[in-house]
């Protein structure tokens, strides 16, 4: 049974509440053998009937949770039909205090693995968002079916159906509530096919896309890494969509460009960025960090008191490609989590009020978990173990980062706009900010700054339910 460390993020999770049954979908973000001397206690090889797993389950929370006190003291698993709703029942308590919100879970170490080692992920390969009850395209991916269909960001779509006589509108949908949306567009296997009624900016027109097995590139070969010249000036634009262990290469050729070009106004784009492999958010810290020693600390890593054993201090570790940032502006929205706001949170400390948080508030998940797999079963669970602090000790942060970094500036994810485009609210805001323009700062919640604002915004990701959310959709926000 090995033991990997994550801050991957679990998105809305007020509609994932009937996740992680039975080998469902995973989330977290495996890295080696995670922090030095975890070792988990060894078990008894073991059959996997239900309430097998069940009680394997109760007694790694008992072992591992990073809040032991809120778990119940006895819990009888026979009502529960499943090993992830037994889950959810143990967490409830941490739920409602927003600590562990569906953080802790179960998944199947196939899927996560295929998904953190290469972006492999099946789908239309898109992103979908919400405002009110319409339902936008955030973000097409290279090499899938909708972008090969003309499908791309901003396009709305206005009906959903398996062929084009069972069409249905999006409003209908919507007003059926539940997950009667999310059902619509099929599950998450290749060969699924749905019609789509879309608008966009070439009319209205009805387009047939079938599900396929795609590899996700985390930073986009269309606007993923550029340098941007406004008023005068050079400014670095990077887009990471999550992170995974391919986003290596590709952050280091963007900071590289960077560097070449002698580029210290940096935008950091994590408006979607759920989170995902602590080594990542390591690597995007250090290309930060040309300026930064090796005795400054990044992050201190903190399990509970009789696993002290395994607390960590992370330091600063330029990198060849590294810049040293005179400012950074970091996009983020109620989508940008864990990982994400882990990079944020670093550079408070260091750079103060030259970091800022630019578009809503953050979703708010200071902590991360370990995976403990149980390989006969194909079970990971993925449990909350420790929390996450930068430099000055700040976390904590539950209700995202907007009253903790020391600049903020409010901006929509407005959808009229490609993403890095310099007219796009989000990034002429970052660009703002980069230039020292005064802005109004972040005070309320994702939801509120979005209804707050004039130009149509995607207010939450729309989320699939069910025991079949993959890896990639609980990764990737609004991943369909």
């Amino acid at each position: 049974m090995a033991v990997r460390r994550s801050i991957a993020f679990v998105a809305m999770a007020a509609l994932l509440a009937g996740c992680g049954g039975d080998g469902g979908g995973g989330g977290g973000a495996a890295i080696g053998n995670g922090p030095a001397g975890v070792t988990p206690t060894p078990t008894a090889t073991a059959g996997c009937t239900l309430r097998e797993r069940q009680d394997w389950v109760a007694a790694q929370l008992r072992e591992w949770y990073l809040f032991p006190e809120t778990l119940p003291a006895s819990l009888d698993p026979t009502p529960y039909a499943t090993v992830g709703s037994y889950l959810d029942a143990l967490t409830a308590t941490a739920r409602s205090q927003r600590r562990d919100r569906y953080f802790t879970y179960l998944t199947s170490i196939k899927d996560e693995t295929a998904y953190y080692s290469s972006g492999s992920s099946a789908g239309f390969g898109i992103r979908l968002g919400q405002t009110d009850s319409r339902l936008y395209v955030t973000e097409a991916f290279e090499g899938a079916p909708a972008l090969a269909a003309g499908v791309d960001r901003g396009a709305e779509i206005l009906a959903i159906g398996s062929s084009a006589s069972t069409l249905q509108t999006v409003a209908s949908l919507y007003a059926a509530g539940g997950t009667a949306l999310s059902d619509a567009l099929g599950p998450s296997t290749a060969g699924t096919t749905r019609v789509l009624q879309i608008r966009d900016g070439s009319g209205t027109r009805t387009v047939t896309l079938t599900k396929t097995d795609f590899t996700l590139a985390p930073v986009s070969s269309r606007y993923g890494a550029q340098i941007l010249t406004d008023g005068g000036q050079r400014y670095g634009y990077v887009n990471l969509r999550t992170f995974i262990d391919t986003a290596d290469p590709a952050l280091r050729a963007a900071f590289s460009q960077f560097r070449a070009a002698g580029v210290t106004n940096i935008i950091v784009d994590l408006r979607y960025n759920g989170g995902g492999l602590v080594s990542i958010a390591e690597l995007m810290s250090n290309l930060l960090g040309a300026n930064r020693s090796t005795s400054d600390v990044m992050s201190y890593t903190t399990f509970r008191s009789e696993k002290s054993s395994n607390n960590e201090t992370t330091f600063f570790a330029p990198q060849p490609q590294s810049v040293a940032p005179t400012r950074v502006a970091f996009i983020g929205t109620g989508g940008t989590a864990s990982a994400s706001e882990f990079v944020i949170n670093a550079f408070i400390p260091y750079l103060h009020a030259n970091a800022g948080l630019i578009g809503t508030n953050t979703y708010g998940k200071p902590v991360g978990q370990i995976a403990l797999d149980r390989a006969a079963c194909d079970d990971r669970l993925r449990v909350i173990a420790f929390a996450l602090q930068n430099s000055a000790r700040q976390g904590a942060y539950y209700n995202g980062l907007a009253t903790t970094v020391e600049a903020s500036c409010r901006a929509t994810d407005d959808l009229n706009f490609p993403l890095g485009d310099p007219r796009e609210a989000s990034t002429r805001s970052a660009l703002d900010f980069l230039q020292g323009k005064s802005c109004t700062a972040i005070t309320a919640s994702a939801g509120a700054e979005a209804r707050a604002m004039s130009v149509p915004a995607v207010q939450e990701a729309l989320m699939p339910s069910g025991p079949d959310v993959s890896t990639a959709q609980r990764e990737v926000p609004g991943l369909f």
